[in-house]
C-alpha cells in the first residue's frame, strides 16, 4: 500500500500554518509532502534557513518530502547534476524534476552519494527507461504526475492511463494529484481553482477522487495539490480503504437484513468470465443457500448502467448473487433491485469494467 501526502508552500504561507497542518496531517497517518523550490531565487543562505527549518519539522513529523525542481533551481542554489551537497545539507529526500537536463545529466543524478531519491515526471513522455537502459539506478527513481492549477487543463482518464501503463511497466513507484475542494487553496502560483492530475477530480469529493485512484490500479502515492485541505477533508481521505476498491451505493428504500448483507457484509470479487451485461458477484450465494430473499417489488421495467441488484429466490439456485449493471437489461423479476452506485462513483465502475475480477467492496 502506498504513501498519502499533503503539500505545503512555504513561501505563500507562515510557519505556524504550515507546522500545524503537518502536525494534523501525520497524526492522521500522512507521510508525505510535495513541496516547490521553482520560485527559489532569494539569496540562498535564506532558503537553507526558512526550507531547512521546514524540512527539519517534516522529519520529526516522519514525513518523506519531495521538492519540485528544474534546471534553474539548480542554478539559483549553487547545485548541478553532479553536486547535489546542497540538497543534503537541506535535508530532501526526492528531487522532483519538473523539467529534466540531458539523458546523462538524468541518470548521474540517480547515482548521487546522499541516497536522495530522482522524481520524473509522470505527465510527460520522458524516456525514463531508456535511462535505466543507460545506467540510471531505477532503486533512486520514482515517478510523479502533474498537478494542473488551471481548470479544463486536467488529464483525461485516457491520457492518465496511456502514461501509467508505460509507468508500471518499468515497476516505479508512481504519485498523483488529488485536489482539495475548500475555497482559497493555493498552490505555487495565485490561481485558485483546485490542483488535481485528473480533470474530472476538480469538482468531486476527496474521498471519491482517492477511491478512484485506487481503483485504477496504478498510482501507489496520493497526494492533495493544494493547501490546505480542511480537516474533514484529511480525515475523510485517510478513511478511504486502499487495500481494496470500494464503490459508494445509494441505497433504495426498505432493504431487507438479508439483501444488505449480501450487499455491505461481503468483499466481492467480479468474475473473469465476465458477461457484458454486469460486473457479477457469486460468493455472496455461498451464504444464502438456505436463506431466503423473497421477491420485492420495482416499477423499473430495465435496469440500467450503475443499478446494483440481488438475485431473488425466483432464481434460488444464484440466490444472493451481487451484479452491477453495466448494459441495460430487462426486469425480468429475479432479480431485487437495491441501489445505485453513486454519481460521483461511476468512474469506479468504468475501472472495473476494465478489469472484471476487479476485488472490491461496496460501501453506503
Amino acid at each position: 500500500m502506498g504513501k498519502l501526502g499533503i503539500s505545503i508552500y512555504p513561501e505563500h504561507s507562515t510557519q505556524e500554518k504550515d507546522f500545524a497542518y503537518m502536525e494534523l496531517a501525520a497524526k492522521l497517518g500522512f507521510s508525505r509532502i510535495f513541496t516547490c523550490l521553482l520560485s527559489a531565487s532569494r539569496d540562498i543562505e535564506v532558503v537553507r534557513k526558512e526550507f531547512g527549518a521546514f524540512l527539519k519539522k517534516a522529519h520529526e513529523l516522519g514525513f518523506e518530502v519531495a521538492v519540485d525542481t528544474n534546471p534553474e533551481v539548480f542554478d539559483a542554489l549553487g547545485a548541478s547534476p553532479s553536486d547535489l551537497a546542497v540538497f543534503h545539507e537541506l535535508g530532501v529526500d526526492i528531487i522532483r524534476l519538473d523539467g529534466h537536463f540531458d539523458d546523462f545529466q538524468d541518470a548521474l543524478l540517480t547515482r548521487n552519494p546522499y541516497g536522495i531519491k530522482i522524481e520524473f515526471n509522470g505527465s510527460s513522455d520522458t524516456n525514463v527507461g531508456r535511462l535505466i537502459e543507460h545506467g540510471a539506478d531505477r532503486r533512486n527513481m520514482t515517478i510523479c504526475h502533474n498537478f494542473y492549477p488551471e481548470r479544463y487543463s486536467g488529464l483525461s482518464q485516457k491520457t492518465f492511463d496511456r502514461f501509467n501503463e508505460n509507468w508500471k511497466s518499468l515497476g516505479l513507484t508512481l504519485a498523483a494529484f488529488v485536489t482539495s475542494r475548500q475555497p482559497e487553496t493555493f498552490g505555487p502560483w495565485p490561481v485558485y481553482q483546485g490542483l488535481p492530475t485528473l480533470e474530472e477530480d476538480r469538482t468531486l469529493p476527496i474521498d471519491a477522487q482517492t477511491r478512484h485512484m485506487v481503483a485504477c490500479g496504478a498510482v501507489d502515492d496520493i497526494l492533495i495539490g493544494n493547501a490546505y485541505a480542511s480537516e474533514e477533508e484529511l480525515r475523510q481521505m485517510a478513511s478511504v480503504n486502499r487495500a481494496n476498491t470500494t464503490i459508494r451505493m445509494e441505497a433504495a428504500p426498505g432493504l431487507s437484513e438479508a439483501e444488505r448483507s449480501a450487499v455491505y457484509d461481503h468483499k466481492h470479487a467480479g468474475r473473469n468470465d465476465a458477461s457484458e451485461y454486469y460486473i457479477r458477484s457469486s460468493f455472496p450465494r455461498l451464504d444464502f443457500k438456505n436463506t431466503p430473499i423473497p421477491v420485492r417489488s420495482c416499477e423499473k421495467k430495465k435496469f440500467v448502467r450503475g443499478d446494483v441488484l440481488v438475485v431473488n429466490d425466483n432464481l434460488s439456485h444464484y440466490r444472493g448473487e451481487v451484479e452491477i449493471v453495466l448494459t441495460e437489461i430487462e426486469n425480468d423479476g429475479q432479480r431485487n433491485y437495491v441501489g445505485k452506485i453513486a454519481d460521483t462513483d461511476l468512474r469506479i465502475l468504468d475501472e472495473m469494467e476494465k478489469r472484471p475480477d476487479h476485488i472490491f467492496e461496496i460501501i453506503a
